[in-house]
């Protein structure tokens, strides 16, 4: 018995170890990109990963609730973003032709140019805090951690409150 005991709290310490690492890596990372960002593109990571979408989708048109639920943000998250980057002229705001409860989020001019910016210096920041501080092995296992985490939290939560 001591031995199952000995084996889970080494496994508790393991992952809680490994647990704060990530919440450190985390919130560096994402500040310190997200300040390179605005430092030299005015957006935020918020207003990239908005424009990241939209410039992906097709015609880089989405619709709201396709546009949060692929950030996974509330609603007033996303309204509040919206409205701030529509007022920038970054994005437009239209009402759905086809379902008239939907709105449909449009990437303008701005916001293409504004994404091309913002673009390469995300990824310039991403290579030099991230992918040259690790090995290819590294970087291999680290994209193979998080994909098992996403797997995970596809899953449904039986029990869950």
């Amino acid at each position: 018995m001591a031995t199952n005991t000995s084996s889970a709290t080494t496994h508790t310490t393991a992952a809680q170890d490994a647990w704060t690492a990530y919440q450190g890596l985390r919130a560096q990372l994402t500040g310190r990109i997200n300040r390179e960002l605005a430092r030299s593109t005015g957006l935020s990571e918020p207003d990239y990963e908005v424009l990241l979408a939209l410039t992906e989708a097709k015609q880089q048109t989405l619709r709201s609730l396709e546009l949060r639920c692929g950030l996974d943000w509330e609603k007033s998250r996303l309204s509040h973003q919206l409205r701030r980057m529509e007022e920038r002229g970054l994005l437009s705001r239209d009402n759905c032709a086809t379902d008239s409860r939907s709105v449909d989020i449009r990437l303008t001019d701005a916001g293409k140019t504004a994404f091309a910016a913002a673009r390469l210096c995300h990824e310039a920041a991403v290579e030099r805090y991230f992918a040259s501080a690790l090995s290819e092995e590294q970087l291999a296992s680290f994209a193979a951690a998080s994909t098992a985490i996403l797997a995970r939290l596809d899953q449904p939560v039986h029990g869950a409150h």
